[in-house]
């Protein structure tokens, strides 16, 4: 059997059980629990079918795991596995009738991001498909996605960090100011977390168009609609944070929202120059 089939069934099953164990829970976040375990079971997959004897595609799996191993590291000490629901979805299961929101459920929840699970996965298929080599370029690609993953773990641990002086500030009867991290690479950009995330996908497509020797490949689709995933989830979480903090507007002004960037002056500050 083809390792792409073995892939698509393997998500069958994962999609099957997302949905069931959704309607049983009523908890829907069960997609992301999975989401940082699939990916590194499909990449093992393509490379296991090459026999784990070509270099690229053993770095290719490599890579993916350890993405995996943090993420799933940072989503459990949150409290992801303990079924607790990602915040987002009771506010769109109020604004939605129970039909609409079981429609949003099994077409966006379950099958539209478990169907990004495998395709941002397939670059490893490009390079199943064609094994063999591993030169410059798959080095500076497996330096550069290390380099994400570790701007990726060291904005994660000061999220972490500020979200726990906020428990304790709040334990402590004080109110916590600020209110949300600006400081870090959390100056720099809104969402660093997202441009490295982001970015390492990137990495891992052009990593397979390195092993097809060209960027025109199919399989840049994954990468494609991860990116409007995050563009989408980025725009429905900063309306959430504008709404709890009306000062998140003045951290809009002044921050890149995704690419890290020198931060620039707020109005304000120009005001009273």
């Amino acid at each position: 059997m083809a390792p792409l089939i073995v892939v698509l069934i393997v998500a069958a099953v994962v999609c099957a059980f997302c949905w069931v164990s959704s309607l049983i829970t009523h908890d829907t976040s069960w997609v992301d629990r999975l989401w940082s375990i699939v990916p590194v079971v499909y990449v093992w997959i393509f490379a296991g079918y090459a026999g784990f004897a070509d270099p690229r595609l053993d770095v290719m799996a490599v890579l993916v795991t350890l993405w995996g191993a943090r993420l799933t590291y940072n989503f459990a000490r949150k409290g992801g596995y303990t079924g607790v629901e990602d915040y987002r979805w009771p506010i769109l299961r109020a604004r939605m009738s129970p039909a609409q929101f079981q429609i949003f459920n099994l077409f966006f929840i379950v099958l539209y991001q478990n169907a990004i699970l495998v395709l941002i996965t397939l670059p490893a298929y490009t390079a199943y498909e064609n094994q063999g080599g591993f030169g410059p370029l798959d080095i500076a690609l497996t330096v550069l996605f290390l380099v994400l993953l570790a701007i990726e773990t060291i904005a994660d641990q000061q999220q972490w960090n500020f979200q726990q002086w906020k428990k304790a500030e709040r334990a402590a009867g004080r109110e916590p100011q600020p209110r949300f991290l600006q400081t870090g690479l959390w100056r720099t950009s809104r969402h660093p977390n997202f441009f490295a995330e982001q970015g390492q996908w990137w990495v891992l497509f052009f990593l397979g168009a390195a092993a097809a020797g060209s960027v025109l490949q199919w399989t840049v689709l994954g990468a494609v609609l991860l990116t409007g995933l995050f563009v989408g989830s980025t725009i429905f979480t900063e309306s959430i944070s504008r709404s709890k903090y009306p000062e998140y507007a003045e951290y809009q002004a002044t921050t890149s929202p995704v690419v890290p960037w020198f931060p620039r002056r707020s109005k304000l500050q120009t005001v009273g120059r």
